[in-house]
């Protein structure tokens, strides 16, 4: 506890820049740690697999069963369809621990209870705590440090403990079968729609990505499967029905309509297998209503199970549920400003859909970027639906793609480039300047792109990780663009 003479504003201020130190030396530890998300700092790390995990929680007391799980896998819609569903056990009153990735403008956004992220202080105080027992497993085990996934996977289980949560809702960082998520005993578990991403590490078939999904399917546990291409469905009912687990398809099982959808939402009819709903979601896009039809299933799986949940909360919790980045304006009037995080080609193509559902325009003048190893050329494809306008930029994420690359492939799309830079920022700054009254704004390609956007048009100060630098040539390492 910090104490002080000097009177309680004083204090304040003393405490306030212990919290930030502290912190700032909790990332600092952290972002050391081999990343195999942002393919910064893992130079012989060991492969994927779940041992290390093993051993932290058992030096913690296995802190990831203590509360009832939702495991929430897939390609596309699995972070809405998580925050969909904690925001439904929330409605009821249930206690609920959220843990989702990656994050938009701070780490402590991975880790949730009842919505709000974890503290700045209170996160510092968690990975100090478990920090001695990272160091155990590097020095005991044989397998190497633990990695920054694998360190902020056993935090949310630790925190969600000591807070007492009454459910955890989990999501999958990458793939499921050996993702450091995948030591949960699930409640339900949740396959969102599968498609073609991360295909060096999960395979380049919808059929090899569909089965890595599928590994989080749990003996004799249901498990809830969106709609899928049929290659990716068979998958799923084959390692269902070998671990007999009980497979409720939401495209079989339940069924929806629309009724209105507009720059607000959509308001929509969905009948599933417990009862007729009429809901409202704030989450833009046809995919949205499709993901909360699958966070509906998941609640009527949980109340199936013996856990209480009306229909009202139900309701309740899609209403209120909310997902920044993905289809969301930042402004409604004189340009639209709009930011989403697709990054693959499924995700660019329901965005195109959606955008043009949802808004009216004159003409879109595209902000984009990309990652290394996402399909951008193929995402730049469904965007050229659009006939953008192209200001290629770059943002800070280490394994992001120089705005040369970027506006050479808009080029061989056939788009315009209007502007090339490597800093989003400018690049917005840019796009204003040329934007008109009816025109929309639109920064998509990556998640870090939207949040970089929205930083920008907000004023938001942003959370930088001064040990992460880019390579010197982005295009090593396997760029897909």
């Amino acid at each position: 506890m910090i104490t002080s003479r000097r009177g309680g504003q004083a204090t304040a201020v003393e405490g306030a820049s212990s919290e930030r130190r502290n912190y700032d030396e909790a990332l600092r530890l952290l972002m050391g740690l081999p990343d195999f998300e942002r393919s910064s700092n893992h130079p012989g790390h060991s492969g994927f697999h779940l041992e290390r995990m093993r051993l932290i929680l058992d030096r913690l007391s296995r802190p990831h069963l203590a509360a009832p799980t939702v495991h929430v896998a897939g390609t596309d819609g699995k972070g809405s369809t998580a925050a969909m569903v904690a925001s439904i056990l929330s409605a009821q009153g249930y206690r609920v621990g959220l843990y989702t990735s990656p994050h938009l403008h701070s780490v402590t956004e991975r880790i949730r209870v009842g919505m709000e992220p974890i503290g700045r202080g209170d996160f510092a105080a968690l990975l100090f705590r478990l920090w001695p027992h990272a160091l155990w497993v590097e020095r005991e085990g044989s397998y190497g440090p633990m990695s920054f996934f694998e360190m902020m996977t056993a935090m949310s289980f630790d925190h969600f403990r000591e807070r007492r949560v009454d459910f955890q809702v989990v999501e999958v960082g990458l793939g499921g079968r050996l993702d450091s998520t995948n030591v949960v005993e699930p409640e339900v578990s949740v396959i969102t729609p599968v498609s073609l991403d991360h295909v060096a590490t999960l395979g380049g078939t919808l059929a090899l990505i569909a089965g890595e999904k599928a590994g989080i399917i749990k003996q004799g546990r249901p498990v809830v499967m969106a709609p899928q291409r049929e290659e990716a469905a068979e998958v799923v009912r084959r390692v269902a029905s070998e671990r007999s687990a009980p497979l409720m398809e939401v495209a079989a099982g339940m069924t929806w309509r629309t009724v209105e959808a507009d720059a607000g939402g959509a308001r929509f009819r969905l009948c599933g297998a417990r009862g007729s709903y009429d809901l409202r979601t704030r989450l833009l896009g046809a995919h949205q209503v499709e993901n909360a039809a699958t966070a509906v299933a998941a609640a009527e799986t949980l109340v199936e199970r013996g856990f209480a949940l009306s229909p009202e909360s139900i309701a309740a919790g899609i209403e209120r549920a909310e997902w920044p980045g993905r289809l969301q304006a930042l402004s409604d009037a004189g340009p639209l400003l709009v930011v989403d995080g697709a990054h693959n080609p499924a995700a660019a193509r329901r965005l195109v859909q959606a955008v043009r559902a949802h808004f009216e325009f004159e003409r879109v003048i595209l902000v984009v970027g990309s990652l290394g190893g996402h399909a951008a050329r193929d995402v730049l494809a469904h965007l050229a639906g659009l006939s953008p306008a192209v200001v290629a930029v770059r943002s800070r994420h280490p394994r992001s793609v120089a705005a040369s690359v970027v506006a050479e492939s808009a080029r061989e799309m056939g788009l315009r480039v209007v502007g090339e830079h490597e800093v989003v920022a400018e690049g917005v700054e840019w796009a204003l300047d040329m934007a008109r009254g009816g025109d929309m704004v639109l920064g998509t390609g990556s998640l870090s792109v939207a949040a970089e956007m929205t930083e920008k048009v907000r004023g938001m100060e942003p959370e930088l990780y001064p040990s992460l630098r880019r390579p010197r040539d982005p295009i090593e390492g396997g760029v897909n663009i």
